[in-house]
């Protein structure tokens, strides 16, 4: 019996890509929730998977934070 070819995609995929925060939205505080969809909206934007360490401080900066 041949291995199934998982990487092809199936016609029950909704071809919706998956975000790192997108199953624990509900259990964030505001402000976590806000840098959630700030990564997200970045990773989408800059086509990313993973998100760098200088690409974080980025978002943080988009989103008003500096370092005291």
């Amino acid at each position: 019996m041949p291995f199934p070819d998982r990487r092809q995609k199936s016609e029950t995929s909704s071809g919706a890509e998956r975000r790192q925060f997108g199953n624990s939205y509900n259990q964030l505080t505001p402000d976590g929730k806000e840098l959630a969809e700030a990564i997200d909206s970045y990773k989408l934007q800059h086509r990313r998977r993973y998100v760098t360490t200088d690409e974080l401080l980025l978002v943080l900066r988009d989103l008003g934070y500096s370092k005291a």
